[in-house]
């Protein structure tokens, strides 16, 4: 009986094969293709004993822990963290993922082997059975098959023990897994996943796989031909997709979705093989996308964490065509940093500068960082939100705990806090710095608490690096789904079955701008709508002025002499004469703009004081200094070698000056001359009686009849 019910249970378990991704590691074409074929290997015959040690270690801290009175398998001590060492990028997927399938399983494989007796068992410490649920779980993804050994690797005694036992009893688990399916009418493992990872994955399954171009290797064009030639074709969105098609990202112009269904084809590519082809998840994009569009020419960007080396490539060739250097922070092993440049110099990146400090640690006054205009802070956070948490936070080096909050599907209040109090500290650092000029803040959070409260308590915190505080500004992007308000400042994309979630916030430091200025762009952008400003009083009294100079052009036949108001701008001597406020306004209405002629040009001056550097210059009833050079005034002033002053309409004569009226032309003896203004102020000095007796020759009045009876006397 036992011999069918193990016939029975291995004809009816499904075997989990999972195949790792092996997009971050620098294999040549050969060698990846012989690694993936090893790999599909290892999916059935069992792992190296390297890998069974660090997913045992893995699955201690995060397993579930029951409640005192229902502790009927004992793990041992877990009050200090297990110290994990990993041979390689691969060894460590693969313990991960094998510990995750352990805690997927935990309920099911503690009853296997409640139910078969195989534990307890006294010959096999509490420590070591982590070691023996996660052995149990592959040996019952291996269809209760032996174990291959491999040779290359030294074996481990406690590993070959464990093993050994485990295959001695294989009839009595098959037959306990058999009874555990009849009893809960499970149609196969499947059915004890807990429902929030159950509903994980099927939207994992579901979610389109993004890949970015790098176009250090190859153009979004050649990509495309490349794909048509293999049977691809374009659509224009994800609703469109029918198996072999893609798009363009709405968002990224580099990016390229793919049905989730050719994702191991797609791996297959020489694309991806060759690193023309990346594949990440879309929130990574956006953030990288969302700091190059902030970044100035010639300013550097720091990157507050090392995550994925595949976000700093990214970010490598979007800044390809600048001078923009890339400063990452936290790489702390010289291991790690042999690691990242190998990886980069593979995929074609050179402005990179890894730095061994984390982002905490770094003073905003290093020299280092002095052109820095951007940082992007991808902080750690729970990544409930993303389309493929396991393969971020493997991708990420994340915490091995957020396997347990995948697993649950929430948070723990405690280590929520954890992950914000870190998340704002590192925030609240980045506005020290007082040369940066914009933060992108990016998670994969469906939290609050870690997205627009931490912003928000940041801004409020009043830290920042000058005077000039930082605001929130709109992203690049769109406003997308499930946006609460089209003024919302967050960008914020709800993870569903057609995308995965991100939570993104771009601050900038406040920009000094005149009143004037805003006034001016809001006219432009039409957000006025029926404010007029208010004209001055002078242009509504225009049309009169006009008619006034009508008149006076009419009744004059003969050019007026105007009257020389000298002022000086040297050093002790000054001569100025008072007009009345009346009288000047209109005056200068009154006053037309002048074309330079050949020898003496002329400028005209609204009401302003006329610098003695140019030859003539238009007055409108305000100051002129000048040594010899003649000035055109409308009928008010006259000049000379010898000041010669008339009153109110005389005309004014000398051997060496005329001034026309009205913007006519000026004629003279002797050539004229351009002398600056310290020689205006040394050689010609105006005695204070004349000064004295100019301004009582002109009279005070409000009144524009009196003005214009000045001015035409006849």
């Amino acid at each position: 009986m036992p011999d069918s019910e193990s016939n029975l249970v291995s004809s009816h378990v499904d075997v989990i094969n999972r195949t790792s991704v092996l997009s971050e590691m620098k294999i040549s074409n050969g060698k990846r293709s012989v690694e993936r074929r090893a790999v599909t290997q290892i999916g059935k015959n069992g792992y190296p004993d390297s890998i069974y040690i660090n997913a045992a270690k893995i699955f201690q801290g995060i397993r579930t822990e029951r409640s005192s009175g229902r502790v009927l398998v004992r793990y041992g001590d877990t009050s200090e963290p297990p110290v994990v060492a990993f041979k390689d990028e691969h060894s460590r997927r693969e313990s991960y993922e094998l510990a995750f399938r352990a805690l997927k399983y935990q309920d099911l494989l503690e009853e296997m082997l409640l139910d078969s007796k195989v534990y307890p068992c006294y010959s096999i410490p509490d420590e070591l059975t982590s070691l023996l649920v996660v052995m149990l779980c592959d040996l019952q993804d291996r269809k209760f098959e032996k174990r291959k050994v491999f040779a290359e690797e030294e074996p481990v005694a406690e590993v070959q023990e464990i093993g050994h036992y485990l295959y001695r009893y294989k009839t009595k688990l098959a037959a306990a897994l058999a009874r555990c399916r009849i009893k809960y009418d499970a149609l196969s493992i499947e059915y004890f996943v807990p429902e929030t990872i159950s509903k994980q994955e099927q939207r994992t399954s579901a979610v389109p796989v993004c890949f970015w171009i790098n176009t250090f290797k190859i153009s979004l064009e050649d990509v495309v031909r490349d794909l048509e030639m293999k049977g691809f074709t374009k659509v224009e969105s994800v609703s469109d997709f029918d198996h072999y098609t893609y798009a363009v990202d709405q968002h990224c112009h580099d990016v390229l979705v793919f049905p989730s269904s050719l994702r191991e084809e797609l791996l297959n590519l020489d694309l991806f093989a060759d690193c023309k082809l990346l594949l990440q998840d879309k929130s990574r994009s956006l953030a990288v996308h969302s700091a190059h569009a902030l970044l100035s020419e010639g300013g550097d960007i720091i990157m507050a964490h090392i995550g994925s080396h595949l976000t700093t490539a990214h970010m490598s060739v979007l800044t390809n065509d600048s001078s923009s250097r890339i400063f990452v922070c936290g790489v702390k092993s010289s291991a790690k940093e042999e690691e990242l440049r190998n990886n980069f110099s593979h995929m074609g990146c050179e402005n990179i500068w890894l730095l061994h400090e984390d982002f905490i640690e770094l003073q905003p006054t290093d020299p280092r960082l002095e052109k820095a205009k951007v940082i992007l802070l991808l902080p750690q956070c729970s990544e409930l939100g993303a389309g493929n948490p396991m393969e971020l936070i493997l991708s990420e080096h994340s915490d091995a705990g957020l396997l347990r909050d995948l697993f649950q599907g929430f948070v723990s209040e405690d280590k929520l806090r954890i992950l914000t109090e870190r998340q704002l500290n590192e925030l609240i650092h980045a506005l020290k710095f007082n040369k940066v000029q914009a933060i992108v803040y990016c998670t994969c959070s469906v939290y609050p608490e870690e997205n627009e409260l931490v912003v928000k308590k940041a801004l409020e915190s009043g830290v920042e690096g000058d005077k000039r505080p930082y605001r929130l500004i709109p992203s690049i992007f769109s406003t997308c789904s499930n946006s609460e308000s089209s003024t919302e400042m967050f960008f914020k994309i709800e993870p569903s079955e057609i995308s995965s979630g991100c939570f993104l916030a771009v601050l900038e430091r406040e920009k000094k701008v005149s009143a004037k200025d805003i006034l001016a762009s809001a006219a432009a952008k039409a957000l006025l709508g029926d404010i007029v400003e208010e004209k001055p009083k002078e242009e509504v009294k225009k049309p009169k002025v006009k008619q006034r100079r009508r008149k006076a052009a009419a009744s004059d036949s003969k050019p007026k002499a105007a009257k020389d108001l000298h002022h000086h701008t040297g050093a002790n001597v000054k001569a100025e004469v008072p007009v009345s406020k009346a009288a000047s306004k209109i005056q200068e209405k009154q006053v037309c703009p002048t074309k330079a002629g050949s020898n003496t040009p002329q400028k005209t001056a609204q009401g302003k004081k006329a610098a003695s550097d140019t030859p003539q210059k238009t007055v409108q009833g305000k100051k002129a200094a000048s040594d010899t050079p003649q000035k055109t005034a409308q009928g008010k002033k006259g000049a000379s070698d010898t000041p010669q002053k008339t009153v109110q309409g005389k005309k004014a004569a000398s051997n060496t000056s005329q001034k026309t009226v009205q913007g006519k032309k000026a004629a003279s003896d002797t050539p004229q001359k351009n002398v600056r203004r310290t020689k205006a102020a040394s050689n010609l000095s105006v005695p204070k009686a004349a000064s004295t007796t100019q301004q009582k020759k002109v009279p005070r009045t409000d009144s524009c009849v009196e003005l214009k009876k000045s001015v035409n006397p006849d």
